[in-house]
């Protein structure tokens, strides 16, 4: 899978471990186009730290007790940031989604995955880890995933595969030569032909059908 990477995006790491942070904050400021504009613990007062660094989006390493650090952050959705959030175990996944969190990684993923999340969550879209999907998306839970409607054409194909990398509509535009109209075309012709609601549901069932590899 190609790696998309950040292009000039402000990060606020959070964590509670302040080794955790100070680690999580070196190995995304190595990263093409991505600025760390500051860390914080989880005790801080996030809302006032989003509005002195103005981040575009936040990676959170939740630690070993994600359910103990987000009962303490009250959730994520007022915090002015989307965000991508660390876990160390699947079972803490639906704890993070229904919290707010709009990425979903291990915290064992590469940092290049997590660079592209960061990349694909500050342009409004969802990222979650394979990993997650059994717990979160009821099609990752039928064990017999039903073939498309119909099949999907080589370009519908290759506009999948830029879904599955989380690029935005205007970059598979960009990527193919097509204009972004066109690119809302075939998105919606995928989601109907797979029988799903969004566009993270049809990357699922895609890589469950074999027709993507992740």
């Amino acid at each position: 899978m190609a790696t998309l990477h950040p292009e000039n995006i402000r990060v606020l790491v959070v964590a509670e471990d302040p080794l955790a942070r100070a680690g999580l904050a070196t190995l995304l400021a190595n990263q093409p186009g991505c600025t760390v504009a500051g860390q914080v613990a989880v005790d801080s007062e996030l809302p006032s730290a989003v509005q002195v660094y103005r981040p575009d989006v936040i990676a959170w390493d939740l630690g070993s007790d994600p359910a103990r650090t987000l009962d303490r952050a009250n959730g994520f959705r007022d915090l002015g940031a989307p965000i991508v959030a660390l876990l160390a175990h699947e079972t803490d996944a639906g704890t993070a989604w229904g919290s707010g969190a709009r990425g979903l990684l291990l915290r064992t993923a590469p940092v290049e995955h997590l660079g592209a999340a960061l990349a694909a969550v500050a342009q409004g879209l969802a990222v979650i880890d394979p990993a997650f999907t059994a717990a979160l998306l009821p099609v990752a839970r039928d064990p017999s995933p039903t073939q498309p409607v119909e099949e999907l054409t080589p370009r519908e194909l290759q506009v999948l595969r830029l879904m599955a990398e989380g690029q935005s509509n205007k970059a598979i535009a960009r990527a193919l030569g097509i204009s972004e109209h066109t690119v809302k075309f075939h998105v919606n012709a995928i989601l109907g032909k797979l029988n799903v609601q969004s566009r993270t549901e049809a990357v699922v069932h895609a890589t469950r059908l074999g027709l993507i590899l992740l």
